[in-house]
């Protein structure tokens, strides 16, 4: 992203996001070419519930491309660069470390661990990128912000892949 222009960033991610919500409802309908074309290279990463629907329901995959391609539409390159590499590592981070050493339930499935690592992932993130965007108050309240967005997902009845890079978006915008 950081090498080429936005317009074509634009581009790119409403097409994949079309050709994501074309295959999303192909595997819903259980179209037998798309299951063969798809199954070899995906079988393995897609969740229970996303291989046997009862309804329409949509992936992660769509959020964070929806997310990415409202960052690049609503924010300048540098900050939109900054909200999605959050989105992706820090949530990464909080699942990884709160699936290995999560033993302090917070919430339902999220644990004091895998928040921690979320939260000091987002920072060294923000850190990283300094000589871009000037590390500031604000962007710990960013930091903050995330870490509660992706705890309470469930409250927000918002995919987090969405939320988190607009919310960690808009503070930085804003600020």
């Amino acid at each position: 992203m950081f090498f080429m222009p936005m317009h074509a960033i634009v581009y790119i991610l409403a097409l994949l996001l079309i050709l994501d919500l074309a295959a999303e409802y192909a595997n819903y309908k259980k179209y037998f070419w798309f299951r063969r074309l798809t199954g070899k290279l995906f079988s393995q990463t897609l969740r229970i519930k996303e291989l046997k629907r009862n309804h329409f329901t949509l992936s992660g995959a769509f959020y964070v491309l929806c997310g990415a391609l409202l960052c690049c539409l609503f924010f300048p390159k540098n900050i939109c660069i900054i909200a999605l590499s959050i989105m992706i590592v820090s949530d990464a981070c909080a699942a990884i470390i709160g699936k290995c050493f999560g033993t302090r339930k917070i919430r339902k499935q999220k644990s004091l661990e895998g928040c921690t690592a979320f939260f000091v992932s987002a920072l060294v993130i923000m850190l990283l990128f300094n000589p871009i965007f000037n590390v500031r108050n604000v962007s710990i309240i960013a930091c903050m912000v995330a870490t509660i967005a992706e705890l309470f997902e469930d409250k927000l009845k918002l995919d987090d892949n969405l939320s988190i890079p607009l919310l960690v978006g808009c503070i930085l915008y804003f600020a």
